[in-house]
């Protein structure tokens, strides 16, 4: 039972067609982006086609930061990474970031608090966007237990109680899989 916060982000966990890939964003995130982005962190699209973490608020997002791959401002190896290390400068035109971003992927997350199996179909809002472990670069994201309730737009719809073998529903940090309810690239629709 998770009976601690071991919080993983929003991770990508299945797609119907069987494949669960990331779009890749050429020169995505500006070399002197100052936020720290983790794999598995909720991102947006900005105005200006950047990758930008996503707010605890209602947002619209995009989806799960993959990671980046470019090459240092000096030369050298490329640089493979699952984190955008903040305030990183690296070779004009070599950055790749890699973000999930189908609408119909399942994600998996954990939540800050307990969910009941009346969960299924509410919508919520994240908490902690922009908390990660810089040592692993895993987000520390998690779907706030506070749901919206009916009729009301959040970030996350759920969709279903994660089936691993330590999971239940009413667990002090239940781990639930959920979909995007406010995709940037489709129109939302509210808690059933």
């Amino acid at each position: 039972m998770p009976s601690t916060l071991n919080a993983f982000g929003l991770e990508p966990i299945y797609h119907p067609s069987g494949q669960v890939r990331p779009q890749v964003f050429a020169d995505g995130i500006p070399a002197s982006y100052s936020s720290a982005i983790y794999q598995n962190q909720p991102v947006l699209l900005s105005s200006v086609g950047n990758i930008n973490v996503v707010a605890n608020t209602s947002s619209d997002f995009i989806g799960s930061f993959a990671g980046v791959f470019y090459i240092p401002p000096s030369g050298g190896r490329p640089v493979v990474s699952n984190q955008w290390v903040s305030g990183t400068s690296y070779t004009a035109g070599t950055m790749n970031a890699s973000v999930y971003t189908d609408p119909n992927i399942i994600y998996r997350i954990q939540s800050s608090g307990s969910l009941a199996q009346t969960a299924i179909g509410d919508q919520g809002y994240f908490a902690n966007t922009g908390s990660g472990d810089a040592t692993v670069g895993i987000s520390q994201a998690t779907i706030n237990s506070t749901l919206a309730g009916a009729a009301v737009q959040g970030q996350l719809r759920i969709v279903a109680l994660d089936p691993t073998s330590d999971n239940a529903w009413g667990d002090s940090f239940t781990t639930v899989q959920v979909q995007i309810a406010r995709h940037q690239y489709v129109a939302v629709k509210t808690a059933i």
